[in-house]
């Protein structure tokens, strides 16, 4: 699916064509860790450069993709949203910058799907990474298999959504333990899975 991870240009079109005929004109983004929010009233090309798509139009999709980062899906009556969540988007704010995109566009309840990425016990980083995601995020500390530092994003991410008021479900599971998922941490060089999601 992605086109900036070595894969056959010509093969990356072909499964994105696939998605598109099963859900419609789809919108991929050109993902860079930030918190930009893109509204979207048509797919196009080149993808815009964000980490969060919206759209209040039926019919268009709306992807996201992910190698180890949340893939974190929106949906309400009147928009739905994809969302890049990694541990850059935790702590720039991107999930509530999508959230509020979302509600001055006049969405209502909102709900979320929390999709496959790398869980607390794999993701070990260094002091100082730790030190600024959990200043912000206490819900995300987390111990490594071995002991040492390590976040946990997901449960960051849920903490973020209780404080704004969103119910979510869970599907999929850490991206490093299950070798049918892409993981950038277990493979280095690797392909993304993507979250879609449709009003």
């Amino acid at each position: 699916m992605g086109l900036h991870v070595g894969d056959n240009p010509l093969l990356v079109a072909k499964n994105r064509e696939v998605i598109s005929d099963d859900f419609g004109p789809t919108q991929f983004m050109n993902q860079v860790h930030g918190n930009t929010v893109a509204v979207i009233e048509e797919a196009v090309d080149p993808a815009p450069t964000s980490d969060a798509l919206v759209t209040g139009i039926p019919g268009i999709a709306l992807a996201v993709q992910i190698a180890d980062c949340i893939p974190l899906l929106l949906a309400s009556s009147t928009s739905v949203a994809a969302v890049h969540v990694g541990r850059k988007g935790l702590t720039n704010g991107v999930t509530e910058s999508a959230i509020d995109v979302m509600r001055a566009m006049g969405a209502g309840e909102i709900t979320a799907l929390i999709g496959p990425s790398i869980c607390g016990r794999c993701y070990e980083v260094s002091s100082d990474i730790f030190a600024e995601v959990i200043a912000l995020h206490p819900a995300a500390e987390s111990k490594s298999r071995m002991g040492a530092l390590a976040l946990d994003l997901p449960a960051g991410l849920r903490e973020i959504l209780r404080n704004n008021s969103i119910s979510f479900t869970e599907e999929g599971g850490c991206t490093l333990e299950d070798s049918r998922l892409f993981s950038y941490r277990r493979e280095g060089v690797t392909g993304r899975q993507i979250g879609v999601i449709t009003l």
